[in-house]
């Protein structure tokens, strides 16, 4: 239990454990039987402060890589959506989840604040997820919970107040419990695990010092069953023939490297996203919020999208580190350093884990897909990740951002054509995976 709300409950709330806002036998609309005002009576920066601190955190809490990093917004967001869905026209997607099966839901004949049940929630997960934070960034988590709770009471009696955090808690409790099944839990403590590097012609090697970042993280389970097998096609052979299609995949990286205009180098810097940044998966959900603001989405908009933002990136990522260790493609600065120029370096750090397929691609094409279906492909939108660090940068839909973001591995000399082309393509499909699941 993190918080007073959690130490007693409310005589005669009711808590029964069922796959959302449902009784036993007859599917209920909770907007019409419900005495509660609506998710949309509350701001919807109840969500975006609460994912732009979840992003900053990831920048200044040691562990959160790419993957630790997706998987920790998933569930964040996942307990955002869960315990303010019966203030919504949507549905829980308990039961629909691998594992998660089943959830607290609120007795219908009683009053909630959805916004203190919301912020209760996903105070609980982030302060749980990020247990290994600074002191200032504790102090942080509970400003801004402390600020949300004192603004969303509104005129609502310490009764409703209390049974609305109460339930915020239960759900938050429950979806931290199946956190802990799905093989990732607490990763950021070990990151680099002893691991046996496999041996052969053409298998990646670590550049340096380096070791393998997450090795088994292929072995975590993914929030939709059908992502489990959700993969690309196999990277094209090893070869150190002049005349192979895997030659020339190294020596388009090397000759792209040898060309860079001004723009390309600046799509690889912007996208780069490495140690100590927002990280990939965090930089996909800051555009996520931009375009929410863009568009003055309402809470329940802001809090779907999330949560299907996190489900899908967070799998894309399992999807790749499945792919990554699975088949274990040698990097393009070991391959060119061989064959073709053994001084060449691309003007980004090679990072500790095999090529195909590009991380930062599977997760662009998630988000792109996901947005998509939110907002609309021919959404036009600014990406300001990095305001004050790089300049903005402008997109005319969805694909676009994923395209670049994808071409900026290319640029970066980090990744071969068909690991980028191929991690936006599985990405999507990724997605659309977790479209097909009944919010509605």
């Amino acid at each position: 239990m993190l918080n007073k709300y959690s130490k007693h409950l409310f005589i005669g709330l009711s808590l029964v454990y069922l796959g959302g806002c449902k009784d036993k036998n007859t599917e209920i609309d909770p907007i019409e039987v419900s005495p509660s005002a609506t998710l949309d009576t509350y701001p919807a920066n109840l969500a975006t402060d609460w994912q732009d601190l979840s992003i900053q955190l990831i920048k200044s809490t040691n562990g959160y890589v790419p993957p630790v990093a997706a998987r920790a917004l998933a569930y964040i967001n996942l307990a955002l959506y869960e315990s303010t869905v019966c203030g919504t026209a949507n549905k829980s997607l308990a039961g629909q989840l691998t594992h998660i099966k089943m959830l607290p839901i609120p007795d219908k004949k009683l009053e909630y604040n959805w916004g203190i049940a919301g912020n209760t929630a996903t105070y609980f997960l982030v302060k749980s997820i990020f247990s290994n934070t600074s002191t200032a960034n504790f102090q942080k988590i509970e400003a801004l919970r402390t600020s949300f709770e004192t603004s969303l009471k509104g005129t609502n009696s310490a009764e409703i107040v209390e049974r609305s955090a109460i339930y915020g808690t239960e759900v938050a409790e429950a979806i931290w419990n199946y956190s802990k099944t799905d093989n990732g839990h607490e990763a950021f403590k070990n990151i680099f695990p002893t691991y046996v590097l496999p041996e052969g012609l053409g298998i990646w090697e670590p550049v340096g010092t380096q070791k393998a970042l997450l090795p088994y993280w292929l072995y975590n389970t993914s929030f939709v069953k059908e992502n489990s097998i959700t993969d690309p096609p196999k990277p094209i052979s090893f070869s150190y023939n002049s005349s192979s299609a895997f030659f020339k995949e190294a020596k388009g990286v090397y000759d792209i490297s040898k060309k860079l205009t001004a723009e390309q180098r600046a799509i690889a810097l912007f996208f780069a996203d490495g140690a100590g940044s927002v990280t990939p998966p965090g930089h996909h959900m800051n555009v996520a919020t931009e375009v929410l603001k863009l568009k003055k989405s309402s809470l329940s908009i802001a809090a779907e999208t999330y949560v299907k933002m996190g489900l899908a990136i967070n799998d894309a990522f399992i999807a790749c580190w499945r792919c990554k260790y699975r088949f274990n493609t040698i990097r393009p600065i070991t391959y060119i350093r061989e064959t073709i120029d053994n001084t060449w370096t691309p003007i980004i750090d090679t990072p500790p884990f095999p090529e195909y397929t590009s991380g930062h691609s599977s997760g662009a094409g998630a988000a792109a897909e996901i947005l998509k279906s939110q907002f609309g492909e021919n959404t036009a939108f600014v990406d300001n990740t990095y305001a004050g660090v790089y300049p903005n940068r402008s997109y005319s839909n969805f694909t676009a951002y994923a395209d670049e973001t994808s071409n900026s591995r290319l640029y970066g000399g980090i990744h071969f054509r068909q690991g980028c082309e191929e991690g936006v393509r599985n990405g999507r499909n990724i997605a659309k995976n977790v479209l097909l699941l009944k919010f509605r």
